[in-house]
């Protein structure tokens, strides 16, 4: 489909969209900002970097996701002696037919959860993060293209760096976006005693919850349907003006903050704000996006490709507030 979405297809949006949320949030309580996100990475097929310490339904939410869709979902646990092969897959030699046969590996699912990847060697981030880019694994020199849609969640552990490998800059800009989980509030942990005494996720994990009313197609449609909400040449050049004061700071931000700053962002920034500025409008119920759309997503998308450098580590200058003072200086169309 070609041109602008139209009424009919963006009422059809707004209903599956409304029934993802319905089926993801009788699994997971709070976590909006995360809820957001992961909406946002189904909708544009990009891939969510989760940061947060341990026992905040990462896992509860990344299956909750699958299964709103109906799609087939994997965890991978990374450790230091994960190798490429266990993630992409291998040829097992058949002594019956003596043959090789190829067994695919994990990655090849709708929904992959790729557990604390910094606890994986670099060659192994590496593999993976290559399914993710090409959306294909080789395996013996044959092709072998991952399902549609591709989604990679991959989380880290802020509090326990012994034994990590770090995410070179280089990988961490193939994630559209970077969530950080919070812990939930008192009466959303309260909720979450609620439903494990009522056995909610006792019936989830069995599988005896209701099934999902939204298909793989239905998710290719929304999609295709996001790549068709409009945005102005103005939000264009909103999105490109605050890239690129983030690589050339010191005139609009004031020399304290621009000095915190090691490396700007890069073009991807640019196109994970296109891309994400018009799922959120989906989201939202509109066939347009609006500037609100891109401040919304400013740190999601910015906070894991702006570079600090050491007087912003010195300083305990978090990325969020350069990026909030690039926001405030950049005149919104």
């Amino acid at each position: 489909m070609t041109g602008r979405i139209t009424r009919e297809e963006l009422a059809r949006a707004s209903s599956l969209i409304a029934s993802i949320d319905e089926s993801y949030s009788a699994k997971v309580v709070g976590q909006a900002s995360l809820h957001r996100s992961l909406l946002i990475g189904l909708i544009t097929g990009g891939h969510i970097l989760l940061e947060s310490v341990p026992g905040l339904a990462k896992t509860t939410a990344a299956q909750a996701i699958a299964d709103a869709v109906n799609g087939s979902f994997k965890r991978i646990q990374c450790t230091p002696d994960l190798l490429p092969s266990d993630i992409i897959g291998t040829q097992i030699f058949d002594y019956a037919n003596k043959t090789f046969a190829t067994q695919l590996g994990p990655v090849h699912a709708n929904f992959v959860l790729l557990d604390e990847i910094n606890r994986s060697s670099a060659k192994t981030q590496s593999a993976m993060l290559e399914a993710m880019q090409e959306k294909q694994t080789t395996i013996g020199g044959t092709l072998y293209p991952l399902p549609e849609p591709f989604l990679v969640l991959a989380t880290q552990n802020p509090i326990e760096q012994e034994g990590t490998y770090h995410l070179p800059e280089a990988q961490l800009d193939r994630f559209l976006l970077k969530e950080v989980l919070d812990y939930p509030e008192f009466a959303e942990e309260i909720e979450i005693l609620d439903r494990i005494d009522a056995g909610v996720y006792e019936k989830a994990a069995k599988g005896t919850t209701p099934g999902a009313s939204v298909s793989i197609d239905d998710v290719l449609f929304l999609q295709d349907a996001a790549k068709r909400v409009f945005m102005d040449d103005s939000i264009r050049n909103y999105i490109v003006s605050a890239v690129y004061v983030t690589r050339n700071a010191e005139g609009y931000i004031g020399k304290e903050l621009s000095d915190c700053i090691e490396y700007g962002a890069s073009p991807r920034a640019s196109i994970a704000f296109s891309k994400a500025a018009r799922a959120l409008a989906l989201i939202e119920g509109r066939d347009h996006v609006i500037p609100e759309d891109v401040k919304e997503l400013r740190n999601v998308v910015l906070r894991h490709r702006i570079i600090l450098g050491f007087e912003a580590i010195a300083d305990d200058i978090r990325p969020e507030q350069i990026i909030d003072a690039i926001f405030a200086a950049v005149k919104v169309p």
